[in-house]
């Protein structure tokens, strides 16, 4: 089964008049994933959609979603499927890939109906794009690592890059994933904001009870959501994004916008924040 949620762009101002239930409805995704659905949620920011499928052994077909108006999905989008369940097959344009778990699967404009199957638990994101690029697999073993942060500073995290100027060409979808050192806590500090493009946090790999306290809003003028596992952040290029949770976790990133330039983001210093 196909359900789709719509999310309209905010303006900052409005934010700032929201109390916690009206932040959580208009910037926190939560139950997409489901057994024998596919659920997605299509946001007005930059017209990005994330998602999830669970296919829990069987098959489960993406195909016309009503909201972009095309015959198939990706007519005129590239998409990013991260697995981050059991091993799971997506086939799409003839082809078939295995997926392990952190594998990340690129599908460029016309890859034609996504068939998701297995046990994976599918994590989808996708922009519009203007070109076709190649369909693409990307395992943990081709991505690029960056290490960041410090001990210290409770910060020390490994970045996983996939869909990435590093890795290979897309449009304007860029996903990867961030995985905190055991003793570290936050997921970005210092925090920062890039205007060109919106920004997606999955929060994957936590214990049931765990939550991390996601900090957005404008720099001078701070919210937070508490999110628990496999809940989706989405960030307007105003606002900041940063987090710090409780025992281990991953943060799934994924943005889309004007720029694919990663470090063009503007950091803001903790003594700048309200």
């Amino acid at each position: 089964m196909l359900t789709v949620q719509t999310r309209h762009a905010v303006h900052p101002n409005h934010a700032r008049a929201m109390d916690t239930d009206e932040l959580r409805e208009h910037f926190l995704a939560q139950d997409l994933f489901a057994p024998g659905d596919i659920r997605l949620v299509y946001t007005h920011y930059d017209r990005f959609t994330l998602g999830g499928a669970v296919p829990a052994g069987g098959a489960l077909v993406l195909d016309k979603v009503e909201e972009t108006k095309t015959p198939s999905f990706l007519d005129r989008r590239e998409m990013g499927i991260v697995n981050i369940g059991e091993t799971g097959t997506v086939s799409a344009a003839g082809e078939t890939w295995t997926l392990d778990a952190g594998d990340v699967l690129y599908l460029g404009v016309g890859a034609g109906p996504v068939t998701f199957g297995g046990n994976g638990r599918f994590y989808i994101t996708s922009a519009p794009a203007h070109r076709t690029f190649p369909n693409k697999l990307i395992t943990l073993a081709d991505c690029v690592e960056v290490k960041m942060g410090a001990v210290e500073t409770s910060n020390k995290r490994t970045i996983k890059q996939f869909i990435h100027p590093q890795v290979m060409e897309s449009c304007q979808l860029i996903v990867g994933y961030t995985t905190l050192e055991d003793g570290s806590v936050w997921n970005t500090m210092p925090a920062h904001i890039h205007d060109r493009r919106m920004e997606a946090y999955l929060y994957w790999g936590m214990a049931p009870e765990a939550r991390v306290l996601h900090l957005m809003g404008e720099p001078e003028q701070t919210r937070h959501l508490f999110i628990a596992n496999e809940e989706v952040a989405i960030s307007p290029a105003w606002s900041i994004h940063a987090g710090a949770g409780i025992g281990g976790y991953t943060f799934i990133w994924a943005m889309a916008g004007d720029n694919v330039d990663y470090t063009d983001m503007e950091f803001v210093q903790p003594g700048e924040l309200r």
